[in-house]
């Protein structure tokens, strides 16, 4: 993990290579907590309930030349989890967890209205690459199904945050799913009724607040 993290902060700050004379660079460490809200196909017979995970990792951050205007990239480790249980007449269905472990690449654009050096809100929204590096295939349900996450996602950030002295990072966004995060397969032995239930996909959103610290 530690490699990867080296090469990961090497390669964010060559993204931009090319606008480096001009652009003011900061590297540094950002880490948060994810409260993840899933969603399944067939949500009216089952609940799902909001978990806490966590994401860390490096970050770059730049600002260009026009006035307000920078672009921040990070490469996070990220967990998170979420728990689906039976709803109504399908109460008595055990509940399930599901659990996600990937590395996040996002990358945004941001504007800043400043206060001089001292501070400084500002917005952003951008594009945002997973690859999963934890398991992918997980049995819920006594074995009666087969939750399969995907290797990849892709997946869209909005939010806003505050800078203090130009070194210290609040920020709060949503991370907004584009796509199914995962298959849900029945066993034989399960039946169709259950497969019925359960839907064929889910997908995965999650509010994050987040801590960054700027060198």
């Amino acid at each position: 993990m530690k490699k990867f993290f080296t090469a990961a902060i090497v390669a964010l700050s060559m993204m931009f290579g090319a606008n480096n004379a001009q652009a003011q660079v900061q590297f540094g460490i950002k880490g948060g907590l994810n409260v993840t809200s899933m969603s399944l196909d067939k949500d009216k017979l089952l609940d799902t309930e909001n978990q806490a995970g966590f994401f860390i990792g490096p970050t770059v951050k730049f600002t260009l030349p026009i006035v307000g205007l920078g672009i921040d990239a990070s490469a996070l480790y990220d967990q998170r989890e979420a728990k689906i249980k039976g709803d109504g007449d399908e109460k008595d269905i055990t509940s399930a967890r599901l659990k996600t472990q990937a590395i996040n690449i996002p990358i945004n654009l941001r504007y800043g209205v400043g206060l001089g050096s001292v501070a400084n809100v500002f917005f952003f929204a951008g594009p945002q690459f997973g690859f999963n590096v934890g398991d992918k295939n997980k049995s819920i349900f006594q074995d009666a199904a087969e939750w399969k996450l995907k290797s990849s996602n892709f997946s869209v950030n909005v939010g806003l945050g505050f800078t203090v002295l130009s070194h210290l990072q609040v920020s709060a966004n949503y991370n907004i799913a584009c796509g199914k995060t995962g298959d849900v397969t029945v066993s034989d032995a399960a039946g169709t009724a259950l497969q019925e239930m359960l839907g064929n996909s889910g997908k995965a959103n999650a509010w994050q607040v987040g801590l960054a610290y700027y060198f």
